[in-house]
This record gives structure tokens, C-alpha cells and sequence, in this order.
């Protein structure tokens, strides 16, 4: 029986998978075009999966070579001769095992001309190579491809650089009729080849000289559409027919996945293997919540890359705290790193957070920052559920009691950069582990964020308010009012954060006879 899968690479046979022959087709197209081009996604983007699905749909028509630099080892880069020693073994023995033509690789494994590379550089000696393997009579009038997976391994080192190069040079010459090579070369990786400076130290930046530049455009959005998924949930109910919605269930994993290949699996794996195959929003709901409660390979990357790019954290602080809105430009080298990692995207010319999954774990893991740990937040928690219900005019009122106990007036400026984080860290183990909560893109700016909080088959719309006049009172309350009418909710709730001097703590319930809305408005 098949099953979802979340590790290394997903297998026809023994998995559910999305349907991606239109991606494939499109990268099919480039491939019969004889372009070179860099797969280049984040961790766990299924870039290994599409490799083997091309080489599928291509293995009769081509000889594809599909290699993979993980695991590689740094002394294979010690120098170009180990480099180019080390890359025709791997050719050998994937050849061999492949069972290709066996006359073709005749002078390929013939290694004497590599004893002693004083009269002749050993990038030379492999071009010579690629050039007699790559002539059509020597393999059955059957042209190569060359697919190489994990690139970026050793992407920082410059006998790849070297290696590139040398690819570049033959491409070149392929194009002006003076030389045979790869008909199409495709590499994988996180970091775009192209824009390799980004991971270059800085003493090594003078070696970069865009050895790459002869590669492609990729466009093909490697994110699983609504559509695509429920190909995928299609499969999977004709074998266990569990009655689920597939269009409902299927636009429920896109919301708070965004598609992300790896996100949309551990979700359905969850379902099926610890949701009991009961397929509805609220077990996708339960699912995502138990996904943030792990520690996972993806997650570390995150972390990890944040830690290594404080310039990059700071900018996602700025975006889901302070709601800046900032162009999205791959000028910009954080913006271009955050979308390499995945952690950003771009949306109506802005820069995004390319989930609600990510939004919410980085939410998470700032709020354990520093800066926030000089205001005492702890309470007891039940006291905030009853009979399974969410109280949340109670916990509005906590919250105001203990920011009227903490606040000090010398805190302004703290206050207003950091009270809505601050209310998210209350916020947060009160529901964890029952409930969700996410920040609405569309509401986030300096002055306002709406937070909707999911717990049971409720839905909790707050709107989180900068309030320095009773003007933006108003305002406040006529944008929740509006958003409230978006979501179907009669119910809302909104906290303003005053900076008036003579401001009150107030708190109670507003009854809008016109709009037939019930607001609970709480100041601080």
C-alpha cells in the first residue's frame, strides 16, 4: 500500500504524489531547446523528486547522467586534478550500472593521461573527454544529458567555479559548431549558481566571475497548486475512500502551506498515519498545529539561516512585527537569500512570508527573543477555557492587567515597537497545542495587525491597534468591522495600544446597532 512521504526522494510506486507534468513538460521544453539551467529551491522542495521524474519521462529518448554531489567529500576539491579524477569515476559507474553502451566509455575510464598534468591542464583533459562521449556514434545516435543534484555542497569552492567554466566554454563552442558536449545540463541546489557570491566568503568574492551566465531563466513554479494537490488526494482516496472533499481539503493544505512541497506532505501524512484518515479542515488544523510542536530538518535550516544572516532576521522582524512594507528586489541581498531559503516571496510588489506555516513558527521563535523577557507574562492557563470554549474577553483582560502592572510610562517607545509581539507571546500558551493563530498579510502595517485565533470550531478575530487619538479609535474599529463582514464573523475584538497621557485602562463590549457587530475593546 502506497503511502505519503517526507523523506529523500518520492518513488511512483510506493508513494502518493502530486501530478506535476505541467512543470515537467515546461522543463522538458527547455531541455529540447539545448538550455542549461539551475533548479535552485529551498530545503526540501522536492528538487530531488523532479530530477527523478525527468529522468523517467527522458531515459528512451536521451542518456541521461544523474549525478549527485552530496557526500562528495572535500578532498575531492583539494585540486583539479583529484576534482576531475574523483567526477569521472562517478561517470563510470553510473554509466556501467546504467548498462549505456559499453564502447563509449573506452577512453573515458582511461585515467593515464591524468598521471601527470604538467603539460596539460586536467580541465582540459576532461573537456577532450566530454567531447569523444558526447559524439552521437559512440552511444547508439543518443544524446547526454547531465543532471547534477546538490550542487551547492561544494558551490563555494573554486575548482567547481573551475568546473563550471569549463562547461560554459564547450557550451559556447557547441553553439558556434566547434565542439560537442551535454546537450542540456541541469544543476540542483539551494543557492542559485548564477548568484554564487551570495555564499562566497568575502576573501574569496574577487574569484567570481560569473561562471554560470550562459544558464537559463527557471520560472517554473516548483509550489504544489490547490489543483495539483488534489491529484494527489485523488490517488489516495481511490484506494481508502474515505469520503473526504478533495477541492475543500486540497484549498485547506494550499492556505496554510503556500504549496510548499514538504509542508503539503507531513501534513496528509499526519492525517493519515495520526488523524485516524478522517479527512476534514479541522484534522488539517490539528495536524498544522502538531507540525509547529516539531523539530525537523526544515525548521533547523531556518533557524540556522537566520543565525548566519542577522541582517535577513532583522528584515523579517521588520515585516511581520513592525508591517513595513518593502519593495521586493533580488537587488536586495537578504531579499534574494530569503526567497533562496524559501522564508519569503513576493506579493503585489512587497516582500512576504511564504506560509502561514513559516509566518507562525518564526512568530514562535522570535518571541522567546531577549527583548521581550523583561515583562513577567506567566498565568495560569485554564482558567481561559471553559467547556472547551476559548474566554477570550478574559484573556484580553489578563493581558490588559498585567501590561497596566509592567507598562511604565519611560516604556513608550518600547511599548509600541514591541506590544504585539508581546500580546502574541500571552497569546500562545493559552492555545498551544488546541488552538492556532495566525496574522493576516493583508492588515499588517505600522498601525494596525489583525490576528485570527482558530480553537475548536471557533474562529477569534483581534485586531492589534497603535492608537494615538480617538480618530484612530474609529478607524480601528470600522477596519474590523470590515474584516469581520470578510470572515462572516459577528464577533470581534480589538486592542489599542494608547499613547495618550492621560489614557484609561478601559474595557467592555461596544454594540454596533448599524453594523449589528459585538466588539470587546480593551485599551493599554
Amino acid at each position: 500500500m502506497k503511502r505519503f512521504n517526507t523523506t529523500a526522494v518520492c518513488i511512483p510506486q510506493k508513494h502518493y504524489m502530486v501530478d506535476i507534468s505541467d512543470k515537467l513538460n515546461q522543463m522538458i521544453e527547455m531541455i529540447e531547446d539545448e538550455e542549461y539551467f539551475t533548479i535552485n529551491r529551498s530545503r526540501q522542495y522536492g528538487k530531488t523528486t523532479t530530477l527523478a521524474a525527468l529522468f523517467r519521462k527522458l531515459k528512451d529518448d536521451y542518456i541521461v547522467l544523474r549525478l549527485s554531489f552530496e557526500g562528495i567529500g572535500e578532498d575531492a576539491f583539494v585540486g583539479s586534478r583529484m576534482f576531475v579524477r574523483n567526477f569521472v569515476h562517478m561517470v563510470a559507474d553510473y554509466w556501467e550500472f546504467m548498462e549505456y553502451p559499453a564502447e563509449a566509455m573506452a577512453n573515458w575510464k582511461d585515467m593515464s593521461d591524468l598521471q601527470d598534468d604538467s603539460y596539460m591542464d586536467s580541465f582540459d583533459v576532461l573537456s577532450r573527454k566530454i567531447t569523444n562521449l558526447c559524439k552521437k556514434g559512440n552511444t547508439n545516435q543518443k544524446e547526454i544529458l547531465l543532471f547534477i543534484d546538490e550542487v551547492d555542497k561544494t558551490s563555494d569552492n573554486q575548482i567547481f567555479l573551475n568546473f563550471l567554466g569549463m562547461l560554459r566554454n564547450k557550451y559556447i563552442k557547441r553553439q558556434e559548431g566547434l565542439d560537442y558536449t551535454f546537450k542540456s545540463v541541469i544543476l540542483a541546489g539551494v543557492y542559485d549558481i548564477k548568484n554564487l557570491k551570495l555564499k562566497l566568503r568575502p576573501d574569496e568574492e574577487k574569484k567570481y566571475n560569473s561562471p554560470w551566465n550562459i544558464a537559463a531563466d527557471f520560472n517554473v513554479d516548483m509550489s504544489f497548486s490547490p489543483q495539483e494537490i488534489a491529484t494527489m488526494l485523488q490517488e489516495y482516496e481511490a484506494d481508502h475512500h474515505t469520503g473526504m472533499d478533495i477541492e475543500e481539503i486540497s484549498n485547506t493544505l494550499y492556505f496554510y502551506t503556500n504549496g510548499y512541497p514538504y509542508l503539503v506532505s507531513w501534513l496528509c501524512k499526519w492525517v493519515d498515519e495520526q488523524g485516524d484518515k478522517i479527512w476534514t479542515i479541522e484534522q488539517v488544523k490539528k495536524a498544522q498545529r502538531e507540525l509547529l510542536k516539531q523539530r525537523n530538518t526544515l525548521f533547523d535550516d531556518i533557524i540556522k539561516n537566520l543565525a548566519n544572516n542577522q541582517e535577513l532576521s532583522m528584515l523579517i522582524k521588520r515585516i511581520i512585527y513592525d508591517g513595513d512594507r518593502i519593495s521586493y528586489t533580488l537587488a536586495n541581498d537578504n531579499v534574494q537569500l530569503g526567497v533562496m531559503f524559501g522564508i519569503l516571496k513576493e506579493k503585489e510588489g512587497s516582500i512576504a512570508l511564504s506560509n502561514i506555516i513559516f509566518e507562525v513558527y518564526l512568530y514562535n521563535y522570535f518571541s522567546s527573543m531577549e527583548e521581550v523577557q523583561n515583562v513577567n507574562l506567566s498565568v495560569n492557563t485554564s482558567q481561559f477555557i471553559k467547556a472547551g470554549r476559548l474566554d477570550m474577553p478574559r484573556i484580553l483582560t489578563k493581558f490588559q492587567e498585567i501590561m497596566k502592572a509592567e507598562y511604565r510610562r519611560e516604556d513608550g517607545k518600547f511599548l509600541e515597537q514591541q506590544g504585539r509581539l508581546l500580546f502574541l507571546c500571552f497569546l500562545k500558551p493559552i492555545i498551544n497545542g488546541s488552538g492556532f493563530y495566525y496574522v493576516e498579510p493583508e492588515t499588517r502595517n505600522n498601525t494596525r495587525m489583525d490576528v485570527v485565533v482558530t480553537y475548536g470550531r471557533e474562529e477569534h478575530i483581534i485586531e492589534l491597534k497603535l492608537w494615538h487619538g480617538d480618530q484612530y479609535r474609529k478607524d480601528g474599529i470600522e477596519q474590523l468591522e470590515r474584516y469581520l463582514d470578510s470572515r462572516n464573523n459577528e464577533t470581534g475584538y480589538l486592542v489599542s495600544f494608547s499613547f495618550n497621557q492621560n489614557k484609561e485602562y478601559t474595557n467592555g463590549w461596544l454594540e454596533e446597532e448599524e453594523t449589528k457587530k459585538h466588539i470587546f475593546e480593551i485599551v493599554i
